[in-house]
């Protein structure tokens, strides 16, 4: 068993591990196997003694190189993909993406726009000049809750990825920090948008029990904006 002290470090060392053992118990089983095919064989047909020690030695030869080449076969192929394959032997230490990063200030921009224009944007008429209601949904859609085409739709795989960058670690220990401080106020974010949702409905609700919840969730989009903020400047984006 391999361990890591480290988050994210010698990856590749531990799945190199793991396809040795799984090699290692495929060779194990494939030797208990051919071991019982020749003692079936050999009762089956009882032979004479020298017939018996001949068939076992020329079946053990036999199973020798059959399960040898097919063991290194395996080996082969597995050291193919792992040694030489250079995007799957990197690809646990990459960095973000320029796309990823720009997913990062795309979607700063938008929760900068939702705050700006808050009420506008969780506000929902009928057509043709009919009711207006407030609508929580979309802090759920800015927050990259709603969709997988959202920019910040799962952005946390993104943030775990700054790990690998070529930055000062002095600016490390902040955006982790920050990274948290996101993850916190997403979550609260989400679930006070969706009690307002159906803040209306709920015994002892109405409308300004959406407007309570409604009020309660933009407080942590504005955490979770700030949050963002110190990450951008961390990676030196803003």
């Amino acid at each position: 068993t391999c361990h890591t002290s480290t988050l994210g470090q010698h990856n590749i060392f531990i799945m190199t591990s793991s396809y040795t053992s799984i090699l290692f118990a495929l060779l194990c089983a494939n030797s208990s196997t051919n071991a019982f095919v020749i003692q079936n064989k050999a009762t089956a047909i009882y032979p004479g003694e020298s017939q018996l020690s001949m068939m076992q030695s020329e079946d053990g030869e036999v199973s020798t190189r059959v399960m040898f080449t097919k063991t290194a076969a395996s080996f082969a192929s597995i050291a193919s993909i792992v040694g030489g394959n250079p995007e799957f032997a990197f690809a646990a230490k990459s960095g973000p993406t320029p796309d990823e990063l720009n997913r990062i200030k795309v979607g700063y921009e938008r929760m900068s726009y939702l705050l700006e224009n808050f009420d506008k944007e969780t506000t929902v008429c009928r057509e043709n000049g009919g009711e207006c209601k407030r609508d929580a949904d979309p802090v759920r859609k800015y927050m990259g809750l709603r969709s997988t085409t959202d920019p910040l739709f799962q952005i946390e795989k993104v943030f775990d990825k700054i790990k690998f960058m070529d930055i000062d670690p002095d600016n490390l220990e902040g955006i982790f920090e920050a990274t948290e401080e996101w993850n916190t106020a997403v979550t609260l974010s989400n679930s006070m948008a969706f009690i307002s949702q159906f803040g209306e409905y709920n015994p002892g609700g109405g409308k300004d029990e959406v407007l309570k919840y409604l009020e309660e969730s933009k407080k942590q989009v504005v955490l979770a904006k700030t949050a963002l903020e110190k990450i951008m400047k961390g990676l030196e984006l803003l």
